[in-house]
């Protein structure tokens, strides 16, 4: 069963930034996406600061936000990377099976990717993330490059909006068509 520890903290800044642009979307009425918690059993508590330090989670989790944006049902994973290759071990086989799941009933899948050493954000297209998966899975690199990434993806800087990924996901849906 896997653990949590330190590790658990990675990507707080991202989820803390896709939270708050989440909370501006609902109130501009564009939008109602929801944080879907991971499950955990705590092991060990730290007892002066009372913050967990061991614990396992109870169940895997599918993605880390769900909702619909215009009535149309949205899923994605946000994810960090320091470099520019990402490596697939990121994103979990039950994470793309939820994922094609969720494209098949009409909805919209992605992950948002932060390349941190870049400050920039990209918006990986399901049907791209399987195309890099299916490479790995047939013996090919277990990773993808930035320069592999379709320049069109890369999120704006927007005045106002930390993570302006709806943009992108106009995008994505004008691309479907």
């Amino acid at each position: 069963m896997p653990t949590w520890n330190s590790r658990g903290l990675r990507g707080s800044t991202l989820e803390d930034l896709l939270n708050r642009t989440n909370e501006k979307y609902a109130q501009n009425g564009l939008a109602l996406i929801q944080k879907i918690p991971t499950p955990i059993t705590p092991i060990n508590i730290d007892k002066e600061t009372r913050h967990i330090t061991l614990a396992y989670f109870e169940q895997k989790s599918t993605v880390d936000y769900i909702g619909a944006v215009q009535g149309i049902p949205v899923c994605f994973d946000a994810k960090e990377c320091n470099t520019d290759t990402f490596p697939l071990a990121n994103v979990h086989p039950h994470q793309v099976a939820f994922m094609e799941q969720f494209e098949k009933q009409e909805g919209i899948a992605f992950l948002l990717i932060s390349f941190t050493h870049r400050e920039e954000f990209y918006y990986l297209r399901f049907s791209d993330l399987e195309k890099f998966w299916n490479r790995a899975l047939d013996g090919g690199r277990k990773s993808f490059r930035y320069e592999e990434l379709n320049p069109a993806y890369f999120l704006p800087k927007v005045s106002g909006v930390l993570i302006p990924y709806l943009q992108v996901l106009q995008k994505d849906l004008e691309d479907r068509d």
